[in-house]
């Protein structure tokens, strides 16, 4: 992408009423909207995150076919989202929303409780020892989400990497966490849930063109 392009996204991102762009120090500080995104969306409708949600095409997607539900995407790179914001104003979808911040910072912008659903989609693997603190699916990620998810709130992950699907389970049997399903090869394999299906990201549209396995857990955390 070209930085004339980028910076176009950028400036039209401003614009949009469905974008929440807080500076580092904002968010940490006090954020806004923590604890009261009901006055964002002006319902009290149950909340569903994709984190690190590139293109937004899982918070687009199902902002449409659940409109009692409100969702967030969350990524830092805002180029990326920008197309999900952009589709998301132009059909109108009030449920709707994108955040640009580290996905570290989750726990700043939702309180204890606020969220119903996460999504992680495709997330970096993060392979090498050195990066295990990066990984998405970590004890200490895992401990951000169960703070902000509800008592009953359910975990997705979806990726193409047979490595994050396989580290992601061997932690949750080791912390005694409630995996309700896991599948190394969704597509081939029956059973998988309508909503991992019906959705496919930019990605994952190449990854399936090569034939490449694409795996997908749902679990519960327990701390």
């Amino acid at each position: 992408m070209g930085s004339k392009n980028k910076q176009k996204r950028f400036e039209e991102n401003k614009t949009f009423k469905n974008v929440i762009q807080p500076t580092r120090e904002e968010v940490v500080t006090g954020f806004s909207l923590k604890g009261k995104w009901n006055t964002f969306f002006k319902n009290d409708n149950p909340i569903v995150l994709e984190l690190g949600c590139g293109k937004g095409e899982y918070t687009v997607a199902l902002a449409q076919k659940y409109p009692e539900k409100n969702f967030i995407g969350i990524d830092i790179k805002g180029a990326r989202f920008w197309r999900g914001a952009k589709t998301a104003t132009e059909e109108n979808l009030e449920n709707a929303a994108f955040v640009r911040t580290q996905i570290e910072l989750v726990d700043f912008i939702f309180a204890e409780n606020e969220v119903d659903e996460i999504w992680i989609t495709f997330p970096d693997p993060q392979i090498k020892y050195q990066r295990t603190k990066h990984r998405m699916t970590n004890t200490s990620f895992l401990k951000k989400y169960h703070h902000i998810l509800k008592e009953d709130g359910i975990m997705n992950l979806k990726t193409d990497s047979e490595f994050m699907h396989g580290y992601t389970l061997g932690l949750l049997h080791g912390e005694g966490h409630e995996v309700l399903y896991a599948n190394h090869t969704v597509y081939k394999n029956e059973g998988a849930p309508e909503d991992v299906l019906s959705t496919q990201t930019f990605y994952e549209k190449q990854y399936l063109e090569t034939d490449k396995a694409i795996t997908y857990i749902r679990f519960k955390l327990n701390y």
